[in-house]
C-alpha cells in the first residue's frame, strides 16, 4: 500500500510540475541541448509564433516550421559556459562553440553569446551580443 501511495504522489506531482512555466535559464538550457542534438524540431517548439530574431538584420519566425527552418541554418552547437538573468525575463548565456550533428561548425572552440528574451516558458527574442561584456555568471 505504502509503493502505491508513493507513485500516487509521484504521479500528482509529475503533472502539477508539467504544465508550470519552465524558467528562462532552463528554456535556454533546453534549447541549447536541442541544438546539440540537431533536433531542430525541438528547438523550434521552444520559440513563440512571431519570436524575433536578430543577427545580422531581424527575422520574424511566424511559425513553428520558420523556427524549425532557422535552427537548421546555425552551424554550430555550444555548450552553455556562463547564464545570467537581466530582467524582464531576459537572459544572456554565453557558449563554447561545437561541432552539431549534420553540420560543420565554422568556428568550433570559439566564444558566442545571445540574449533570450523567454514569455510563459517560450522564446520571443534571440539576439546575437558580443561576447566581451555579455556579463553572464557561471553556468
Amino acid at each position: 500500500m505504502r509503493v502505491l501511495a508513493t507513485v500516487a504522489v509521484a504521479v500528482v506531482l509529475a503533472g502539477c510540475g508539467g504544465h508550470g512555466t519552465r524558467s528562462p535559464e532552463d528554456v535556454v538550457r533546453a534549447w541549447s541541448a536541442a541544438l546539440d542534438r540537431n533536433d531542430n524540431d525541438r528547438a523550434a517548439a521552444l520559440f513563440a509564433p512571431n519570436a524575433r530574431v536578430i543577427q545580422n538584420g531581424t527575422i520574424t519566425l511566424a511559425t513553428h516550421d520558420d523556427a524549425a527552418s532557422w535552427n537548421a541554418t546555425l552551424p554550430c552547437g555550444g555548450i552553455i559556459t556562463s547564464i545570467a538573468q537581466r530582467g524582464g525575463g531576459e537572459v544572456v548565456a554565453v557558449f563554447d562553440l561545437s561541432e552539431r550533428p549534420d553540420h560543420a561548425c565554422d568556428t568550433p572552440g570559439q566564444q558566442a553569446a545571445a540574449v533570450f528574451r523567454v514569455v510563459h516558458g517560450k522564446i520571443v527574442l534571440w539576439q546575437q551580443v558580443d561576447v566581451t561584456g555579455a556579463g553572464a555568471e557561471a553556468a
